[in-house]
Formats: C-alpha cells, structure tokens, sequence
C-alpha cells in the first residue's frame, strides 16, 4: 500500500505547474543601505529637484522560479523626505497641499502579483501616497550573489493623482521613483 501511495504522490508533484507547491525565498532588505530616491522638475529657475526618502521597511519574497509565490510589501516613513533644501522640505513635510506627513505618514506599496516582463520583472501592485491609493507597476531587476543580492527599479506615477500639490502650475506632474534595495536571506 505504502508504494502506491508514494507513487501517486510522485504522479502529483510531476504534473503541477512551475512554481505551485514551492515556497518563494525570505528576503531582508537593508534599510540603513537601501535607495529610494526621486525627482520632479522642479518651478523655474530651480530645474530639476532631487529627493529621497529612508527607514524602508519591506517583506520580500522572491524566487525567479516561483514567480506565483513571490509579493513585496514595503512602506516608507513620509517624514523621511528630503530634497537637501530646509525649506522645501519643511512645506512638503507640513503643508496640505504636499505630503502633511503628520495626517499621511506612511507611503506604501503592496504587489498583487510578480510576473516576468521583456527584461526582467515587474511587480503589479498598489501605491498608498497621501491616502490615495492607486495600481501602479513597477520593472525592476534582481541581481542575486550567494545569500545576498540588490533589487533595483524605477517608475513613474503623475503627483495629480495622489493629490500632491497643485493641479498645473510650475511642478512637474510626472515623479520618476528610483529603487536601490540591497537584501539578504
């Protein structure tokens, strides 16, 4: 009976599809390391601003092979926003019309599903920004070294629709979001 049964057993696991059964690596983003960085053309005269955010907290499951497995959850401390300017960064801090980080503090981002794209990957997903939550996706990379590896991304979303500053006026609407995160299992 035993070998009838393992058998079967064999039958079943031959037949399931690539990743089904198998559980996506654990990996640990390295918040003190980590990239999350942004810029916006900025009113004239100024150009372009830069800016970044720290203190990422992420859970990450990731496997190139059990892509149906893998989700990332990350969120951000919006109070973390700075743009190397005390002023500017005390308005996007403070002020209803940017961030008001006391009322939003949190920007976040939950995938619903990690698929291959062209090159690399792409995370499909929700971004939360000033209450406003929004689909968005996001193709990054993933370059792995033993027990380590670095996720990198970029995307853009449009400020208007999560409601940050102004509609028009002398501030880009496009946010172009670069991502930076070393991990390790």
């Amino acid at each position: 009976m035993r070998p009838a049964l393992f058998i079967c057993l064999v039958a079943i696991i031959s037949v399931l599809p690539p990743g089904e059964g198998r559980t996506a690596q654990t990996w640990t983003a390295n918040a003190s390391k980590a990239k999350v960085l942004f810029t916006v053309k900025g009113p004239f005269p100024f150009g372009t601003v830069h800016g970044s955010f720290s203190g990422l907290k992420a859970t990450i499951r990731f496997d190139e092979k059990d892509l149906p497995g893998s989700t990332v959850s990350a969120s951000i401390d919006a109070k973390t926003v700075s743009t190397g300017i005390g002023l500017r960064n005390s308005d996007l801090r403070n002020k209803e019309e940017w961030l008001n980080t006391d009322k939003y503090p949190l920007i976040s981002f939950k995938s619903s599903k990690i698929e291959k794209a062209p090159r690399d990957y792409k995370a499909v997903g929700e971004l939360t920004l000033k209450g406003t939550t929004r689909p968005v996706e996001i193709p990054f990379s993933f370059t792995a070294s033993g027990s380590t590896g670095v996720f990198k991304g970029r995307f853009t979303i449009n400020r208007e629709d999560y409601k940050v500053g102004h509609p028009g006026g002398s501030v880009g609407s496009t946010i172009t979001i670069e991502l930076e995160v070393p991990v390790s299992k």
